[in-house]
């Protein structure tokens, strides 16, 4: 029984190995099959999806597929960028056009003037040409710009320039299949301009900015107007203290003794300035000054205090005018227009005040006059009264009060048929009227004696500049506005 037992054991326990024998047999081999069939089935996938690939590089435009790198379809590697189109050959003609945003400002101070333009260049590069059955152009950023040639052209005269960066480098470059190529940048430019300020503020200013390659000379590089004077275009523009009278593109060559002849570029524009701001700032406040400055000649000869503070207020008023005007302008050699202006006002304010002064002196001499002869009271401290207010005082002496004159005879004193004077009474009277019917007898006055009647009659200078100085300045301004407008 024991024995019976033992066999069944063994016979269980080789049936069992065999059965693990055999399925690890048929397992590896259904294991191996399906590894296979998994490496087959790969490679004929990716055999197919090769051929999805050459179908569509032949059947689609090479310039609308992503599965070409750039510089594989522009075949950039296998040129060398750093030579231009055509090296050897005639010069590479490139076409220039511009687009003039703005003009940001134009400083009389520094003598330039800032610029926003968009700038393009247009030359043919056959290195770049690429496959395309439908002729479209790729467009790229400043990324691919520095693996190529493009033209080397600077602003001339220049004293700061930059490419705007906001959000990205305003760079762009569209590539033709025919190896055109359009090359745009958006720049801002500070540029020299040199302006005459003879007519200033009724000026008009011609400045250009300049256009040139730096390191190509006309036997490299050929600059032109890509579409003649339709090449520079500009938007609305409105300056705050110009008007924009016209744009104008035209081209020229410049010379250099160490390196040749180069075609230069120029966008020309004339400015004609607002008069109507220095109208408001400088040549109306001018005007009131000066005649404010006559109103002196209204006011009494002996209100001292007041002629002379209003004299100073103008006189000081016109010098902060004059220094403000200079302070915004450059330092020139010459004189301008509103010099010739603001200095011909500051001397009629100027001789309003010695107006005065001349007045003061002859009334004052009049008065020592009078005292020598007597007609001051006695006890009259005369020191005193000089030092009070600058001349005497008529309440304290006796003046002689001015002759009346008959109704109808001039009361001119400088006038050679004067009634008062002896000769022309004694030429009137009845016995020497008809000795004088034949020769009419005349007596000039000297200087001196010319002199010595505005010295004793000093009111007659506030009479005659009430007149003079308004007829002055009149003439004045005629002049200058018919000059300079």
């Amino acid at each position: 029984m024991r024995l019976h037992c033992d066999w069944t054991a063994v016979g269980l326990l080789s049936l069992a190995t065999v059965s693990t024998l055999v399925a690890m047999v048929t397992g590896g081999r259904n294991s191996g099959r399906r590894k296979h069939k998994e490496v087959f089935l790969g490679e004929n996938s990716k055999f197919k999806f090769g051929g999805r690939i050459d179908y569509k590089l032949k059947r689609q435009d090479s310039t609308k597929t992503l599965l070409i790198k750039t510089e594989q379809l522009l075949r950039i590697e296998e040129h060398d960028f750093a030579m231009r189109p055509g090296f050897g050959a005639s010069a590479i003609p490139v076409g220039i056009d511009v687009q003039v945003e703005s003009i940001d400002s134009i400083s009389e101070v520094n003598m330039d003037f800032t610029m926003t333009l968009y700038l393009r260049h247009y030359w043919k590069d056959e290195r770049l040409s690429f496959p395309s059955h439908n002729n479209q152009s790729r467009t790229f950023d400043s990324r691919l710009v520095k693996k190529i040639w493009v033209p080397d052209v600077f602003f001339v005269h220049s004293k700061r320039s930059f490419i705007h960066d906001t959000t990205m480098e305003n760079i762009m470059l569209r590539v033709y299949p025919d190896g055109n190529i359009l090359y745009s940048v958006r720049v801002t430019v500070t540029a020299l301009c040199s302006m005459d300020f003879s007519r200033f503020p009724l000026d008009t200013q011609n400045c250009s900015l300049e256009l040139e390659s730096y390191a190509y000379n006309e036997n490299d590089l050929m600059l032109y107007w890509k579409n003649g004077n339709d090449s520079l275009r500009t938007d609305e523009m409105a300056l705050s203290q110009f008007f924009i009278e016209h744009f104008q593109a035209s081209s020229g060559l410049a010379f250099y003794s160490s390196t040749g002849w180069y075609n230069r570029l120029f966008i020309s524009f004339l400015l004609r300035r607002h008069i109507f701001f220095f109208m408001l700032q400088t040549y109306f406040p001018t005007m009131l000054m000066v005649v404010l400055s006559w109103v002196s000649f209204w006011i009494d000869r002996r209100a001292v205090p007041a002629r002379v503070s209003l004299g100073i207020t103008t006189v000081l008023t016109m010098s902060t005018i004059i220094t403000g005007v200079s302070s915004s302008m450059p330092q020139v050699s010459y004189v301008k227009a509103v010099d010739i202006y603001l200095w011909v006002s500051f001397l009629f304010v100027f001789l309003s005040v010695i107006e005065y002064a001349a007045v003061n002196y002859c009334t004052t001499l009049e008065e020592w006059r009078k005292m020598k002869k007597g007609k001051l009271p006695s006890g009259y401290d005369a020191s005193q009264a000089m030092a009070f207010d600058g001349c005497f005082h008529d309440n304290d002496m006796e003046l002689t009060a001015f002759p009346r004159l008959p109704v109808g005879l001039t009361s001119d004193p400088l006038d050679p048929l004067d009634p008062l004077d002896p000769l022309v009474s004694a030429a009137h009277s009845p016995v020497l009227r008809e000795a004088s019917e034949g020769t009419r007898l005349r007596r000039q006055r000297s200087v001196k004696e010319n002199v010595d009647l505005i010295v004793s009659n000093s009111y007659l200078i506030d009479s005659y500049s009430r007149l003079a100085f308004p007829l002055s300045y009149l003439l004045f301004n005629i002049v200058y506005w018919s000059l300079y407008s």
